[in-house]
C-alpha cells in the first residue's frame, strides 16, 4: 500500500523510526534485529497474505518498532512513510489483521506477514490492494 493511500484512521501512535525504543516497551529482540537489511530510512517491506488461501493483500512497510509490535501483540503494525507515525491495520474500520505467522526473507530485505484477514484488506474496501490493477504483461512460458 502507497503511503499517499494509507487511511487516516488507522492512525495508531506518532513517533520517529528507530530501532531504539523509549524504554516504556522491550526493543524488538537482538537476535531478530540483526537479521534484518533495512533501506536507508531504517524499514523493510512487508507483503502481507491471508494465511490459508494464500491471497497477497497489500504491501506496507515496518521498522523495528513496528515488527516488534507485530511480533508481540498479535496485530499488524506499520510505519507511514508519508505520515511518520505508526498505524495498525483496523483499529477504527475493524478491518483487522490477525498475525499467524511472520517470516523473513533469504537477504533479510523483506517480511512475509500472513494473517487471518477481517474484512477488506485495502482502503478502498477491495478484498487486496491488487483487486482490478493488473496490469498489461506478456505471459511466459517454461
Amino acid at each position: 500500500m502507497s503511503e499517499q493511500n494509507e487511511p487516516t484512521s488507522e492512525r495508531v501512535q506518532t513517533a520517529a523510526p528507530s530501532p531504539a525504543v523509549d524504554g516504556a516497551h522491550p526493543a524488538l529482540a537482538p537476535d531478530v534485529a540483526e537479521r534484518l537489511k533495512r533501506d536507508p530510512a531504517g524499514l523493510v517491506a512487508a507483503v502481507v497474505q491471508q494465511y490459508d488461501t494464500l491471497e497477497v493483500l497489500m504491501v506496507g512497510w515496518m521498522d523495528d518498532e513496528a515488527l516488534r509490535r507485530t511480533l508481540t501483540s498479535g496485530r499488524v503494525t506499520f510505519w507511514s512513510r508519508s505520515r511518520r507515525e505508526y498505524w495498525r491495520k483496523g483499529d477504527t474500520s475493524g478491518h483487522v489483521q490477525w498475525v499467524k505467522s511472520v517470516s523473513l526473507d533469504c537477504d533479510g530485505d523483506a517480511l512475509l506477514v500472513q494473517v487471518d484477514q477481517v474484512g477488506a484488506a485495502c482502503h478502498t474496501g477491495t478484498r487486496t490492494c491488487f483487486d482490478g490493477r493488473g496490469l498489461p504483461a506478456v505471459v511466459g512460458q517454461a
